[in-house]
């Protein structure tokens, strides 16, 4: 008898044929810039994890006491249960931290990105949207009923006319990566203030690349640009140089209050659990009082692309942060040369379609304090003679 789901073999085996098929790995971070991939240690460059937390003391301390103390989860969403202490505890570190009136906390970054999105407009609305956005402002977008425009990466002409046209809107919303996740660029911030500013726009920026890894202190690509004043609404991630799990919205109390009680994805989930929370304040804390580890990750990051150069490999131009994007344009090209890798001691994941533009597969290199430059200039020599 035919069952409904006798598609699917059909679609994996296209999925197969066109290199778009994805494997699950099995992988255990070793917190010293290798991990374990089906038993072969490997240098590790495809991790997030830029600033080496996840793995750290002081994180594993934080995360023992809290789960001694509190145990594992938190029962019910923060609404209903209510906010347990170290709930609060990072609220305030993120809140002093952003140099924000309130911070609200979500299971993951992309649920803070859809829940705020989805609050914010609606069907009465427009949404402007940078193309090569994370999926998660892509589906906010969506999700959210308002008018969805999409201009081309980092096209401020396109948005203009675009903003141009909505001009009887009740609302207007801009939402931006502050690092661009597969390209490693950083978005036009001060000019997409200005636009935002000279439309009666509001201005999301995604900073869950950029915390922890630029501004002065950390604070993201607001703070590198030097915006911090005015009313951006700012997005961020635990997961990523905070090495735990969930995401946050920083701003005015009256923003938070809003979320508070509107996004749906803070309203009806659980919420973060006391473990999660008091390794995240470690994390925060570490970040605020450790600038030199910043400037490490920087100055690896700026060796990397140098020897790329040296090498003659095209990355990104616009890469400028630890995220260096080698683009092989061909799927089959970028999995056989991951595998290549692989083989040669290195973890370098192969990116493609749907996750970046058709055409442009690449290997995405992440750099992490963790690494040593001998690291960065073997990753190199190896991928010379593969090109």
């Amino acid at each position: 008898m035919p069952s409904p789901l006798d598609w699917i073999p059909d679609d994996l085996s296209h999925l197969r044929e066109e290199s778009l098929y994805r494997e699950p790995r099995n992988v255990t971070a070793l917190g010293d810039g290798r991990c374990e991939i089906d038993g072969r240690v490997l240098i590790d460059f495809g991790s997030n994890d830029y600033l080496n937390l996840a793995t750290s003391d002081a994180l594993k301390d934080a995360a023992t006491v809290a789960i001694q103390k509190h145990g594992l989860g938190a029962r019910a969403s923060s609404l209903v249960s209510g906010r347990h202490p170290e709930y609060q505890t990072l609220c305030r570190r993120l809140t002093d931290f952003e140099h924000a009136d309130d911070a609200l906390l979500f299971p993951t970054g992309y649920m803070a990105n859809v829940g705020t999105i989805t609050a914010l407009v609606g069907s009465e609305d427009s949404v402007f949207c940078d193309r090569l956005n994370h999926a998660s402002l892509v589906d906010g977008c969506r999700l959210s009923k308002a008018k969805f425009r999409v201009y081309p990466h980092r096209d401020l002409t396109v948005l203009n006319r675009e903003l141009e046209k909505a001009s009887g809107v009740r609302r207007k919303l801009i939402v931006t990566d502050g690092v661009f996740s597969m390209d490693g660029d950083l978005a036009p911030l001060p000019e997409l203030w200005e636009i935002a500013h000279s439309h009666n726009a509001m201005l999301l920026v995604d900073e869950a690349h950029a915390t922890g890894v630029f501004g002065k202190n950390g604070r993201g690509s607001v703070e590198h640009f030097d915006l911090e004043d005015q009313p951006i609404i700012r997005v961020g991630t635990l997961s990523k140089a905070i090495g735990c799990l969930g995401g946050f919205v920083t701003g005015s109390q009256d923003l938070t209050d809003y979320l508070r009680n509107k996004a749906g994805t803070q309203v009806y989930s659980t919420g973060l659990p006391a473990v999660i929370c008091a390794a995240a304040s470690a994390a925060v804390q570490e970040i605020s009082e450790n600038p030199a580890q910043r400037k490490r990750l920087q100055s690896l990051s700026d060796l990397l692309r140098t020897v790329l150069s040296a090498q003659n490999i095209d990355y990104a131009p616009g890469s400028c942060g630890p995220i260096v994007p080698v683009i092989l344009d061909d799927a089959e090209v970028a999995v056989s040369v991951s595998c290549k890798l692989q083989e040669a001691g290195f973890f370098v994941p192969a990116i493609r379609p749907p996750t970046v533009p058709a055409g442009t597969s690449r290997l995405r290199i992440t750099v992490s304090t963790a690494h040593a430059e001998d690291d960065l200039r073997s990753l190199v020599s190896q991928l010379r003679g593969m090109l």
